[in-house]
């Protein structure tokens, strides 16, 4: 068995997977409503939906004669707090990047910035 992460990730990592999520993004949908655009049999759009389900990504319900899903959003959200890290991390790199730049390339008229040195 993977964790919650691994299998969020194995989940998006298919683009038709991808764009039933963005079209679950917008309202709840039917299975049915959800196979429309793709060029695949609704057995195949079903089998995307249970790996989304089974990553927590999409929830199905039964509404009337329907079966309905919709985003589930809390492994999103798990993602972006992995992610959250990176972001910082490559934010301070870029801000650490741009003060190099400006110090080898000072606009006309302009001193050069110092350059702040690195906490190990």
């Amino acid at each position: 068995m993977t964790d919650a992460l691994s299998q969020t990730f194995a989940a998006l990592a298919d683009p038709t997977r991808r764009a039933l999520l963005a079209r679950l993004s917008k309202r709840v949908e039917s299975v049915g409503e959800l196979a429309r655009p793709f060029d695949m049999s609704l057995a195949a759009v079903s089998k995307h939906l249970q790996v989304l389900e089974r990553a927590g990504l999409v929830s199905r319900s039964k509404d009337a004669q329907w079966r309905v899903c919709q985003l589930e959003p809390k492994p999103l959200r798990e993602v972006d707090g992995w992610l959250d890290a990176y972001r910082r991390f490559w934010d301070r790199s870029l801000d650490e990047m741009a003060v190099v730049i400006a110090t080898l390339h000072p606009p006309a008229g302009k001193p050069a910035p110092k350059r702040k040195k690195r906490k190990s």
